[in-house]
């Protein structure tokens, strides 16, 4: 109880309460299916290229989901965006991959998944906007504690695929992700109320259309331009979304084709990577502080480039070293995402959370769109290549923590509305 995150659960009420309680049930199907996502998609006839096709496509959709977001968010209400864009972008797509046979149903799942841009504008917002500020950094590592958390039950997914062969497997994972994703936007929905921010914001934009609103960007835009702490922070957001981006797609593709680790043992990393990651959450992030980010950010960047070196020189079969690779990624997130989105939201301009949100991510999603095409063509010439990449992303993120010590010691941000 001595411990401040602990603290913080047990005083959580509202809105935070609702959203952070209910994110297992998110993380759970999540990092079932996640691991396997890729090889899946090659079992059933989808190349590399293709691959990286279905990433980049889905993400140059996200462009205009995300810039819809905030006005669709602002407009509907944070509770309701919430339950229909969510059921749209997870549910559904999970039943069609569950069905998939070719590259056609990925390509589709891909589309209707980029529509998650919208749901997590009016989520962030429903998280944040009721919130006690001085909370900020426990209650988004709560969020990673119970997401990365829920990866303990990814070896039932290996276990799954040993016993029936991936194909069967999958389709079985998907199925139960369909129910289990359509539980937690219920449960999100009846549990929460909308927030007094989104009160007005309805008030205010009742009659006016989503394209009206959408003009109306050009003024925030201006605000996103004269604020350097929030400039930063999207800046380093970047870095982190190539990342995943390339991670995400390619991981498991170098782990079973280049270094010849059976399918079946790849869910041991995700457990791995989710047990030191829930260490070092609950005994290391704690101690973090928004307003001293640089040392740890810098850490964490250091920890992430010399994971993926790893990647990039281990031999085959070397559980080892790929087990030390996971190890020095999980102490990196534990040090960096909770920042990194406690960062973007106190110097960011509460008044116009939603909007800003929305212009954040779109330049976010614009700049990444290229990357999944990109490391597809990488990874087509040699598998490390895609790691190379990840290796040059986490010098120039470095780089920049170190250049930005005038964000530090800034004045005390703006509360929320």
């Amino acid at each position: 109880m001595n411990n401040p995150l602990i603290k913080t659960l047990f005083t959580l009420k509202g809105n935070p309460k609702a959203c952070v309680l209910t994110e297992p049930v998110f993380g759970i199907p999540y990092n079932l299916f996640v691991p396997y996502a890729s090889v899946y998609m090659l079992a059933l006839g989808v190349n590399d290229q293709q691959i990286g096709l279905i990433a980049s496509l889905s993400l140059v959709l996200q462009i205009f989901t995300a810039l819809l977001g905030g006005a669709i968010t602002d407009k509907y209400g944070r509770r309701l965006t919430l339950l229909l864009t969510d059921f749209l972008s997870w549910s559904v797509p999970c039943l069609i991959w569950a069905i998939a046979q070719d590259f056609r149903y990925f390509l589709l799942a891909g589309l209707f998944n980029s529509l998650w841009r919208i749901s997590h504008t009016a989520w962030s917002c429903l998280l944040v906007e009721d919130a006690d500020q001085s909370q900020m950094v426990h209650i988004w590592t709560w969020i990673y504690i119970f997401a990365y958390g829920s990866a303990f039950v990814a070896p039932l997914a290996g276990v799954l695929v040993d016993k029936l062969e991936l194909i069967p497997a999958m389709r079985i994972v998907y199925a139960a992700a369909f129910i289990l994703l359509t539980l937690k936007l219920s449960l999100t929905y009846f549990f929460t109320h909308e927030t007094g921010r989104g009160v007005e914001r309805m008030t205010e934009t009742k009659h006016q259309s989503l394209f009206s609103q959408l003009l109306e960007y050009r003024g925030v835009f201006g605000q996103l331009l004269r604020s350097r702490g929030t400039l930063v922070s999207m800046a380093l957001l970047l870095m982190m979304s190539i990342f995943q981006t390339v991670n995400s797609a390619f991981w498991a593709v170098l782990v079973t084709a280049k270094m010849h680790i059976p399918s079946e043992d790849i869910s041991i990393f995700p457990f791995v990577r989710s047990l030191v990651l829930l260490a070092c959450l609950f005994w290391l992030t704690p101690r973090l502080n928004t307003l001293r980010f640089r040392r740890p950010l810098a850490l964490g960047f250091a920890g992430y480039l010399a994971s993926q070196v790893l990647l990039v020189i281990m031999p085959e079969k070397s559980y080892l070293l790929l087990g030390i690779s996971v190890i020095l990624e999980a102490f990196s997130a534990a040090m960096v995402s909770p920042l990194l989105d406690s960062l973007l939201a106190v110097t960011m301009n509460a008044a116009e959370r939603a909007r800003l949100i929305s212009i954040v991510y779109v330049a976010i999603i614009l700049f990444t769109s290229p990357f999944g095409w990109i490391a597809g063509q990488l990874s087509a010439m040699d598998r490390t290549f895609p790691f190379i990449l990840n290796i040059a992303l986490f010098v120039i993120a470095g780089g920049l923590v170190v250049a930005s010590k005038w964000l530090e010691n800034r004045p005390a941000p703006e509360p929320a509305v």
